[in-house]
């Protein structure tokens, strides 16, 4: 069995940005979890796949030649307290319309979101799960009010597969 997401991810420019703020969080408030994946936006949470179910690819691909490329906007921190603080990324009609029909496609495989009830929160994480309470509250008053604005055209998506350590770009379906 392997583990998947699907995500939307920025331009190399921005992820070398966001990658140093990983880097920030690891060494000045021992948060390190981050950095076990490059810097995405989730539009399908983790979820096991077994190789006999048929491949994910083909389906995943025939998705995204339905989709025309997106603006992505980045602005500002936010967080999910108390372990988690993340780029904020501006909710627009197209990046929750893209997720939700991504979801009600995947969903046609079996693939179901655990936390579906929940709502689609677009965001970019900076520091999450390790970070203790402690270190929250310093990290928070840090990066609440400061700026961090861009933004991208998405244009694919991309399939992370899980190597037992970290996540890794799987493969990359373009938009039409």
């Amino acid at each position: 069995m392997t583990r998947y997401f699907v995500a939307l991810l920025p331009p190399a420019g921005i992820q070398d940005s966001v990658g140093a703020l990983k880097q920030h969080f690891a060494v000045h408030y021992a948060s390190e979890a981050a950095q076990k994946s490059p810097p995405h936006i989730t539009l399908q949470p983790p979820f096991n796949w077994l190789p006999e179910r048929g491949a994910l690819e083909p389906a995943l691909n025939a998705f995204a030649q339905s989709q025309a490329p997106l603006r992505v906007v980045l602005s500002g921190f936010a967080a999910f307290a108390p372990r988690v603080i993340y780029i904020r990324v501006h909710a627009s009609l197209e990046l929750s319309t893209l997720q939700r029909t991504l979801a009600d496609h995947l969903r046609t495989l079996g693939i179901v979101d655990p936390h579906a009830h929940r709502p689609f929160t677009p965001h970019m994480t900076v520091a999450f799960r390790d970070l203790t309470g402690q270190h929250f509250k310093t990290a928070w008053s840090e990066f609440e009010h400061r700026r961090f604005d861009c933004e991208f055209t998405a244009s694919s998506l991309a399939l992370l597969v899980h190597d037992t350590r970290r996540w890794n770009v799987g493969a990359e379906f373009p938009f039409v």
